[in-house]
């Protein structure tokens, strides 16, 4: 998965001549990622007390379905990255055809085998729908508008959970909602599959639009050569906020899968009235707009820092408010951490980006792959710690452990970048950049 080439490398969706500022794509892309992440992936958390409520069999398998949902997403990211680079559109299709198939399967599934099945399915989406966007953004938008119309994209994860929130106070039962959310996933994915194919085709394609031998043997000659020109320095670029990742990500997994589930056994809330958690974490993501700003004010690391602090605040947050029974609390920490997730993951589109210039939709499948791994790992590994006592049992300890990933994983590119730098000032006698 090393970064193999430039813009040569883009087969579906070429630059035009003229870029403009790309947001109308973006808002397409935005309604992709709600579909793939909000309603698809994201969903399960916020059903899991109703679906606990309507299919008691299903409880014990919870944390196994989130942990698998967040390694297919990961397996996704990896697939995403040999393919989204030349091949964007392609990846949008997958986006929106496995979270329609997986929605559907959670619908219907009684089973717990089935249901773990059908969760994984519904979590590739997001893995295909992220990294396919990036180069469809880069190729669409002038350069001076990449970061905000990737920022427009970056706000669908919070669309799409506010809408699920919204769905659960109309449609309490998990069969309708998920049976909606599937054909809500499905018209988008043709939407954002039709909105990307008036863009030309590169030059240097034959009529039939395919490229020519001279072209083909000239690009395959092209990556070649700069697949030996990036040395191991490419993936070094990438290791600090990959280890970041999983570490932040095994945190987060917390408030994803069982945040609502602790705040309904600590009695804070009802399963009917759990839609205002997710609404809260959507309307705080929301703020993740503000990433790019970020980043440019104060550096990749200080924005990642940030988040990450972000993320275990609120994480502690909810597990006093479980503890302590108060209620305007919950809502609040889910707000915090819908702000703080959203921006780290702003915050690594961006970073994949100034790492593999040349192939930002890989470097941002490698990045997103190692956030879902930390995710699954999380998931599973909170899902036993709470198996034998219940979630209303010692729900500050597990938001203690989460808390403690987040803020290690805040830290880690910081202290890693200041090791770097310590060893390169003595030989080059330059000053540490905290952007790198």
């Amino acid at each position: 998965m090393r970064p193999t080439g430039g813009d040569g490398d883009h087969d579906d969706v070429a630059a035009p001549a003229r870029r403009g500022s790309g947001l109308g794509v973006a808002v397409v892309g935005m309604l992709l990622i709600a579909a793939t992440y909000g309603l698809a992936r994201f969903g399960v958390g916020l059903f899991a007390p109703a679906l606990a409520e309507a299919r008691p069999q299903l409880v014990a398998v919870l944390g196994w379905a989130s942990a698998a949902q967040f390694a297919s997403y990961a397996l996704a990211t990896t697939v995403a990255a040999r393919l989204v680079d030349r091949r964007p559109r392609l990846g949008l299709v997958l986006a929106g055809l496995t979270a329609t198939v997986g929605c559907l399967g959670v619908a219907s599934a009684q089973e717990p085998v089935m249901f773990v099945l059908a969760v994984l399915v519904a979590g590739t989406g997001g893995g295909f729908a992220s990294p396919a966007l990036v180069p469809i953004i880069d190729a669409v938008a002038a350069p001076r508008m990449t970061a905000t119309a990737q920022a427009v994209v970056n706000t669908g994860t919070s669309v799409g959970v506010v809408a699920v929130g919204l769905l659960s106070f109309s449609i309490a039962a998990p069969e309708q909602a998920w049976t909606i959310m599937a054909a809500a996933c499905a018209a988008i994915g043709v939407l954002a599959w039709a909105s990307t194919r008036r863009h030309p085709e590169p030059a240097g394609r034959s009529a039939a639009g395919r490229p020519s031998q001279e072209n083909t043997a000239r690009e395959n000659t092209a990556r070649e050569n700069t697949a030996r020109e990036n040395t191991s320095r490419s993936w070094r670029a990438l290791a600090a906020p990959a280890a970041a990742a999983v570490t932040v990500g095994a945190g987060s997994s917390l408030l994803w899968t069982f945040g609502p589930l602790i705040v309904t056994d600590a009695g804070l809330t009802g399963p009917d009235a759990v839609g205002w958690l997710w609404i809260a974490l959507g309307l705080g993501g929301s703020l993740g707009s503000a990433t790019g700003a970020l980043v440019t004010r104060v550096g990749l690391r200080s924005a990642w820092c940030i988040g990450a602090v972000g993320v275990a605040a609120a994480s502690v947050a909810l597990g006093v408010a479980a503890v302590m029974g108060t209620g305007w609390l919950a809502p609040a920490a889910m707000g915090v951490f819908g702000a703080g997730y959203i921006g780290l993951s702003g915050v690594l589109i961006l970073w994949g980006r100034h790492a593999w210039p040349g192939t930002p939709g890989a470097a941002t499948s490698v990045l997103f792959n190692a956030l879902a791994t930390g995710q699954a790992l999380g998931a599973a590994g909170f899902g036993l710690l709470l198996a034998p006592f219940g979630t209303a049992a010692g729900p500050l300890a597990v938001a203690g452990v989460a808390a403690a990933l987040s803020v290690a994983g805040g830290l880690l590119p910081a202290l890693v970048g200041r090791i770097a730098a310590s060893r390169r000032r003595p030989a080059t006698a330059q000053p540490f950049s905290p952007a790198g």
